[in-house]
C-alpha cells in the first residue's frame, strides 16, 4: 500500500494524481480515491494501474461525474494484485464495505432463500433454508419466502415429504395434520418404509432439477400396478399424486421450456435512476423474480452499472450455469472468469438476440421498466410529503432522514424501545432498531424514563461514530408519541448531549385521543393542529402508526420468547446437546432443577463438575 505526504494532502485533482502516478508501476491492483477529510470516493480495478491512474491527470474528456471526482481527489491508495481476477474480487469486496460516492452502489444487500434436503437423517426433512449452507443438498435461490413456500407445498403435496423438526420426529407416537391432509406419508409412525421413502425423496430431487417427464411416468406406472394388484387406495394415492404433479406443470406457461437454469437480469434507466429486474429461472421453471434499484449518476451508461451489478450482487451468492443479460459489459472474460470461480463450475454470461432467451431478458426489462415508473412516482409523492413536513413544521429543507421513537411494555415489563425510519425512499427498514429497556433505576412503567434511556443510547453512539456527521445517519426530525410533557422532557436530553440543533415534534391524540385531532408541539411554541384532509396529516399518521406497530411487535417477541425461556439454557456449559440428554433423563427442566447431585452426574454426557454446576445454578437460586 502507498501513503501520501503531508504536501500532497494539500493539493488536490489532477497534481496529485500527478504525484502519486510517480509510485505506481504496471502491477494489476485496485486503487482509491480520497476527499481532504479521507473519504473514500471512488474505488476502481485496473489490470496496468499506472496507465489507468494516468488517465485521471487531465480534467477534459471525462464525464461531469468523473470530473467531480477528480477534483476532490485529495489522496490516493494502492493495493496491489498478482492477477486481474484477484484485483476484481477486492474491488467489489472494497465497493461494498466502503460505499464509495462516485461507485454505483446496490441498495439492496438481500440474501435469498433456498430449498434444503437434509442428509443427515435417515428420513430426510425437506424445509426453507437462508444463510450459511452445510451438509445438505440445497435448490435454489428462490426470489422469497413466498416462492419458496409455494414450491414447499407443491412438493408436499406430489412426493408426501416431512416438513416437522428432528425432535418432533423422533418423539411423535401418531400422525400428524399433514397426514390426514394427505401432505406426508408419516415416516414419523412407520406408515412408509425407508426405501420407499428415499426414493420419493430422489423423486423430489429431480423434480427440483426439472426432471419431472420421468417422475409422472413412474407415478403411473406404481397406479397401474397397484389398480392391477387391487391396491385401489394405494392406487387412488398415485393419481392424487399425479394429480398435483400436472397442476404443478400446468402454470408453466410463464416459465421456459428451453432453459433449465438461468438468472435473467434486465436493466432499465431513466431520469438519472435505474432499476435492475432477475428472473431466477431453475429446474426450467420461474422461481421468483426480484428488483434492485442501484445508486447510479445521470451520466453512468447501462454496460458500467451492469457490470457494477454483477460484480456485487454475486459476491457472497453462487450464480446459476446461465446469466442472461439485457446489455453487455466490458470485461465480459474476466467477469465469466471471477463468476466461474465463485462457482466452481463453467458460468455462461450471454447477451441473447433472439429466441426463447430473447423474450426472457425482454420481459424482465419490460417488469424493470414498470418498477422505476412506479418508484418514480411514489418518490415523487414522496418528495412532495417532505417538502409538506418542512412548511408545517417550519424545517429550512425537507427533511432527508425522519426517525420515530415509541415505547411499549405491561405495567413495565417486558419494556422496549422502537426507533422507525423515513426518508426519500419512504420507511428504510434497514434503519430500524429496537431498544431492550434495561435500565435498573426506572419505576415501572415511566416512559420519560424509557424514552430517555433510548435517546441517549441512540445519540450518544453517533456521536461517537460520527461526529462530523457526514455519514447520513443524523436525523433532521425528530417524532415523538407525547404532548408538552414529552417534547420539553426530550429536548432536555437533547440539551444534556448537546445537540440540541436537531428539530422535534410531539405528537399528541389530541380531544378524546380521536385519530385526525392530532397535536403537534414544538420547544417553546403553541400546539397546533392540521386540516383532517390534509396529506401530511395523513403521513404523520402513518408514521407514528409503524412506529406503534414496530414497537408492539418487538414486545410482543420479547415477551414471547421469555415465556418460552427454558431454565436449563441459564446454565452455564448446557447446550443443545446437553439440555437434550438432561430433559431425556428427567423428563422436565423442573425436575432437573430438584434432582440430586448424584442423580445429575448419572445422566449421559454429563461430567462431575457440570453435574456440580448444575446443581449449585438451582441451589443458589433457592
Amino acid at each position: 500500500m502507498t501513503g501520501t505526504t503531508k504536501e500532497t494532502r494539500k493539493l488536490t485533482g489532477p497534481e496529485v494524481i500527478k504525484r502519486f502516478l510517480r509510485t505506481l508501476d504496471g502491477s494489476p491492483g485496485v486503487y482509491r480515491m480520497l476527499d481532504e477529510q479521507n473519504r473514500v470516493l471512488y474505488v476502481g480495478k485496473a489490470r496496468n494501474l499506472k496507465n489507468r491512474v494516468a488517465s485521471y491527470t487531465r480534467l477534459q474528456g471525462h464525464s461531469g461525474r468523473i470530473a467531480r471526482m477528480i477534483a476532490e481527489t485529495a489522496s490516493m491508495m494502492v493495493l496491489t494484485t498478482e492477477t486481474e481476477l484477484e484485483a476484481l474480487l477486492l474491488e467489489q469486496n472494497l465497493i461494498k464495505q466502503l460505499k464509495p460516492r462516485y461507485n454505483v452502489l446496490l441498495r439492496d444487500d438481500k440474501s435469498f432463500p433456498n430449498i434444503e434436503v437434509t442428509t443427515s437423517h435417515s428420513f430426510p426433512q425437506i424445509r426453507k433454508h437462508r444463510g450459511k449452507k452445510g451438509d445438505g443438498l440445497y435448490f435454489g435461490p428462490f426470489a422469497s419466502a413466498g416462492a419458496v413456500n409455494r414450491v414447499l407445498n407443491q412438493l408436499q403435496r406430489v412426493f408426501l415429504l416431512r416438513n416437522c423438526s428432528d425432535s418432533d420426529f423422533e418423539t411423535r407416537t401418531r400422525p400428524c395434520l399433514n397426514y390426514q391432509i394427505k401432505r406426508c406419508s408419516a415416516p414419523c409412525v412407520g406408515l412408509i418404509s425407508a426405501a420407499d421413502y428415499a426414493s420419493s425423496v430422489k423423486d423430489a430431487e429431480r423434480f427440483l432439477r426439472g426432471e419431472t417427464t420421468g417422475i409422472q411416468e413412474k407415478l403411473a406406472g406404481e397406479m397401474a400396478r397397484a389398480s392391477q394388484d387391487m391396491e385401489f387406495e394405494r392406487a387412488a394415492a398415485m393419481r392424487d399424486r399425479i394429480k398435483a404433479l400436472t397442476n404443478v406443470q400446468s402454470v408453466q406457461g410463464v416459465n421456459p421450456q428451453g432453459v433449465a437454469e438461468a438468472d435473467v437480469i434486465g436493466l432499465y434507466m431513466d431520469g438519472g435512476q435505474a432499476c435492475i429486474q432477475v428472473f431466477f429461472i431453475r429446474a426450467n421453471q420461474n422461481w421468483g423474480n426480484v428488483d434492485v434499484y442501484p445508486r447510479v449518476a445521470d451520466d453512468m451508461n447501462p454496460t458500467e452499472v451492469m457490470e457494477a451489478f454483477l460484480g456485487q450482487f454475486y459476491d457472497g451468492k453462487e450464480p446459476p450455469k446461465m446469466l442472461l443479460l439485457s446489455h453487455a459489459i466490458e470485461e465480459r472474460d474476466l467477469m465469466v472468469e471471477a463468476l466461474s470461480e465463485r462457482a466452481g463450475r463453467r458460468v455462461q454470461l450471454l447477451v441473447p438476440q433472439r429466441g426463447e432467451k430473447y423474450d426472457l431478458v425482454q420481459g424482465a426489462v419490460r417488469n424493470a421498466r414498470e418498477s422505476l415508473g412506479r418508484k418514480m412516482s411514489e418518490s415523487a409523492t414522496q418528495a412532495r410529503l417532505l417538502k409538506g413536513i418542512a412548511e408545517a413544521f417550519d424545517l429550512p429543507a425537507p427533511p432527508r432522514r425522519i426517525e420515530v421513537y415509541d415505547n411499549s411494555h405491561i405495567q413495565g415489563n417486558f419494556a422496549v424501545g422502537a426507533m422507525i425510519v423515513s426518508g426519500a425512499e419512504g420507511f428504510e427498514k434497514s434503519q430500524y432498531r429496537k431498544f431492550n429497556i434495561r435500565g435498573d433505576e426506572l419505576t415501572p412503567g415511566d416512559d420519560f424514563g424509557m424514552m430517555k434511556e433510548v435517546l441517549t443510547r441512540r445519540f450518544k453512539r453517533l456521536l461517537k461514530e460520527d461526529p462530523e456527521r457526514t455519514s447520513g445517519m443524523w436525523p433532521d426530525l425528530l417524532l415523538i408519541d407525547g404532548g408538552a410533557g414529552q417534547v420539553s422532557a426530550v429536548r432536555q436530553i437533547l440539551r444534556d448531549l448537546q445537540v440540541e440543533e436537531v428539530a422535534m415534534v410531539g405528537v399528541a391524540k389530541g380531544v378524546d385521543r380521536d385519530h385526525g385531532k392530532e397535536e403537534f408541539h414544538r420547544t417553546g411554541l403553541r400546539p397546533f393542529a392540521l386540516q383532517r384532509n390534509d396529506p401530511v396529516l395523513y403521513f404523520v399518521q402513518r408514521l407514528r402508526d409503524e412506529a406503534h406497530r414496530f414497537a408492539i411487535g418487538t414486545h410482543r417477541a420479547k415477551r414471547a420468547k421469555a415465556f418460552v425461556a427454558n431454565p436449563l439454557d441459564e446454565v452455564a456449559g448446557v447446550g443443545p446437546g446437553r439440555k437434550r440428554a438432561l430433559l431425556a433423563h428427567f423428563g422436565s427442566a423442573k425436575a432437573v432443577s430438584r434432582a440430586a447431585l448424584a442423580d445429575l452426574k448419572a445422566v449421559d454426557g454429563i461430567s462431575d463438575a457440570l453435574a456440580e454446576t448444575i446443581h449449585a445454578h438451582f441451589h443458589d437460586k433457592g
